[in-house]
């Protein structure tokens, strides 16, 4: 009845019985009971056809019963020390040393390939190395570089960060290898190609290796130190560990050494597999991370005899409006340093704080109180501002492009 009377007045603001009735929040969209949780959600966006994102492992096959056999030891191996009193009490004692070496022993034996491997796909070593292809990593393969200021080691691992002057000089890789047995080592980056984007570089290639004497084998390619650009941020390097079924003929990849020129270095993964895939399967793998340091800049310049790349965004010059004949309120001394070249300005400035310092005195105890000390009357405006400034220590050096 009073919606009929009053057509202007809001039913919210009606009151019945003396109460406010105001209407609550709706519910936009589906109820919880019905609606999709976050979980259903990302499902549904990380699903992906099976047709198209099949991957095919190429790696050498794992024997599923070592692993068994391993894990009912471990087990066994766990009833037992719970059993042992004496354990127990050096382990609430910390008292217990554990043999590391045993465990990562056991742990190549059961996990680290899967460890590995899922380390690797989350770096997108396989996507960018091999596409729709991935192996699990079987044969450990160690790699150190010699540190040249301590007898340090900086050791490979899976996705670790090793600086280009810790890895300036080729490292010491071993692996296990019988001597019978043929290997190819590769060492390539997918990041950082200056010529094709789509490529890779290769670092070093040693095909043709008896067993695990790396020095024996065919160097095609001699080692080059990581190279990241600047700005480019942190870049993978890859090694790869090839078993050959055969002595293969590297020719045609064997450049003159040393090979300092990038453009012979450009590389593909997918295509040289494609070409040697009934020869050799990818079993080991170790990469690690680095990022640009002081030292590229002289091995780009007089080792590699070009210029350094940098990437970084090109800030434009301050815009500076034309001179006028008469500006209005504007300090001439500030207005006029804007057309000045700041390198006089500093000059200057450098002059008239080195008139104020003595090489065998103490330099002048500042004003407990700047702003308590009276100005002459006839000083000008614009000076009593910079003296005030100075006083407080701000320079004038830092208005010149307001």
């Amino acid at each position: 009845m009073a919606r009929r009377l009053f057509p202007s007045i809001s039913i919210d603001l009606l009151r019945f019985n003396g109460q406010q009735i105001r209407h609550g929040h709706h519910i936009r969209g589906k109820p919880p009971t019905i609606a999709r949780t976050l979980q259903q959600r990302l499902e549904e966006l990380r699903r992906e056809d099976p047709l198209l994102s099949h991957k095919v492992n190429i790696g050498l096959p794992i024997s599923k019963t070592s692993k068994q056999q391993f894990m009912e030891e471990w087990s066994k191996e766990v009833k037992a020390h719970r059993k042992d009193a004496e354990l127990e009490r050096k382990a609430r004692k910390r008292e217990i040393n554990i043999d590391l070496d045993k465990i990562k022993e056991i742990w190549w034996k059961t996990n680290a390939p899967d460890h590995i491997c899922r380390i690797a796909k989350h770096y997108g070593i396989y996507q960018d190395l091999y596409g729709d292809a991935y192996f699990l990593p079987t044969v450990p393969l160690q790699i150190d570089y010699n540190l040249e200021s301590d007898d340090l080691l900086a050791r490979v691992y899976h996705g670790n960060v090793i600086k280009p002057k810790e890895a300036s000089n080729p490292p010491i890789i071993n692996y296990d290898g019988s001597s019978d047995t043929l290997w190819t080592i590769l060492m390539t980056t997918p990041d950082g190609n200056l010529q094709n984007s789509n490529n890779e570089y290769c670092h070093w290639f040693i095909g043709n290796i008896p067993g695990n004497d790396i020095a024996k084998g065919e160097q095609l390619i001699d080692y080059l130190r990581p190279i990241p650009p600047r700005g480019l941020g942190y870049c993978r390097y890859i090694f790869v560990l090839y078993k050959q079924d055969k002595h293969i003929d590297y020719t045609k990849y064997k450049k003159q050494q040393p090979c300092l020129n990038l453009s012979e270095r450009d590389w593909n993964t997918l295509d040289f597999y494609r070409e040697h895939q009934d020869y050799i399967t990818p079993a080991g793998l170790a990469f690690f991370q680095s990022d640009w340091d002081m030292t590229l800049t002289d091995f780009y310049h007089f080792n590699l005899q070009t210029k350094e790349p940098v990437f970084q965004y090109d800030f434009p010059e301050p815009y500076i409006r034309p001179q006028e004949w008469f500006p209005l309120r504007r300090a001439f001394n500030l207005y006029l340093d804007r057309y000045r070249d700041p390198k006089e300005i500093q000059k200057e400035f450098l002059l008239k704080k080195l008139k104020k310092v003595h090489p065998f005195k103490a330099p002048e105890p500042p004003l407990k109180y700047p702003n308590a000390h009276a100005f002459e009357i006839s000083v000008p405006s614009w000076l009593r501002v910079e003296k005030r400034k100075e006083r407080l220590g701000q320079g004038r050096v830092n208005n010149i492009e307001e």
